[in-house]
């Protein structure tokens, strides 16, 4: 298996995911302290740390979370047509292969931050870690567990966020909370609604997840306050405007109510889209606070 098969495993169109969370927790950090964004493009030590891990939550972070669910989900994915369609399913022979990939990709930035990152970073690191790892391995496996599988997913992308805010202010005690629970609303929505397409082939599989659960009906529902609280913070403590963000996800949300499986697939398709233009939107709203 050579590096071009490991970067279609680790799904490019979500690359933008983990760095985008982590690109809003860094320049968050830096509105915390004043710093503007000058400070942290002219080749200090700090801008040298923000492009190393930058890279990581581009592609190996990518290769962590997704080669270790498609070597645990193997027998499940077999009988997913989203995963033998519009995926690819990974071959037992190649697991051993992937967790090679993942070490020589993942254990390099482990072993930098362990000589250069402030502890409060280190500990956030271990915590991406830790939800991206054990959402799909045993023993916790989050993903066959309702509920605690919605959770790990959000959570490992807004610890990615805290991380990258903990690289420039270190003092988790200068941290908004209420936004960090804004993210991980947003991000337990998106996992709860990709869940629902997944609600026949998981059950195939007995496999259980909050969508099989709930019901389609009711994860829908839960989706759509999850996303109306997240936007509602996210505008409580910066922006009214960004409470218009809510709507495209209310709209493609209830549009799902009445949807068939292939319709709802096809919706389902739209949200990596969605998903980067609101983060871009936030991202410059940030940019804007830290340009002076």
């Amino acid at each position: 298996m050579n590096f071009m098969r490991i970067l279609t495993l680790s799904r490019p169109r979500f690359w933008l995911y983990e760095l985008g969370t982590f690109a809003v927790g860094v320049l968050a950090g830096m509105a915390s302290v004043g710093m503007e964004f000058e400070g942290i493009v002219e080749g200090s030590s700090l801008s040298l740390v923000v492009l190393v891990y930058g890279l990581y939550f581009l592609i190996p972070a990518n290769i962590l979370i997704y080669g270790i669910n498609d070597v645990f989900d193997y027998e499940t994915d077999m009988k997913n047509p989203k995963k033998t369609e519009y995926e690819d399913v990974l071959d037992p022979q190649y697991h051993r292969t992937v967790f090679w990939w993942i070490g020589l990709t993942t254990l390099p930035f482990v072993i930098y931050g362990i000589f250069i990152l402030p502890v409060s970073a280190m500990i956030a690191l271990a915590a991406f870690m830790f939800f991206a790892m054990f959402y799909s391995t045993p023993p916790i496996r989050a993903k066959a567990r309702p509920g605690l599988d919605s959770f790990f997913s959000g959570a490992h992308y807004s610890v990615t966020a805290v991380f990258g805010y903990l690289l420039v202010n270190p003092d988790p005690a200068t941290i908004n909370w209420l936004l960090v629970l804004a993210g991980l609303l947003w991000t337990i929505a998106m996992h709860a609604y990709s869940a629902v397409p997944d609600i026949g082939a998981d059950s195939d599989a007995d496999l259980e997840t909050i969508a099989t659960k709930l019901g389609a009906r009711k994860t829908l529902h839960l989706c759509m306050l999850l996303y109306v609280l997240s936007f509602g913070l996210l505008a409580l403590y910066t922006t009214p405007l960004f409470l218009l963000l809510a709507l495209p996800y209310v709209y493609l949300v209830a549009r799902s109510y009445a949807a068939d499986d292939e319709k709802l697939f096809a919706l389902y398709t739209y949200f990596p889209y969605l998903n980067a233009l609101v983060g871009a939107v936030i991202t410059l709203y940030l940019l804007v606070l830290v340009s002076g």
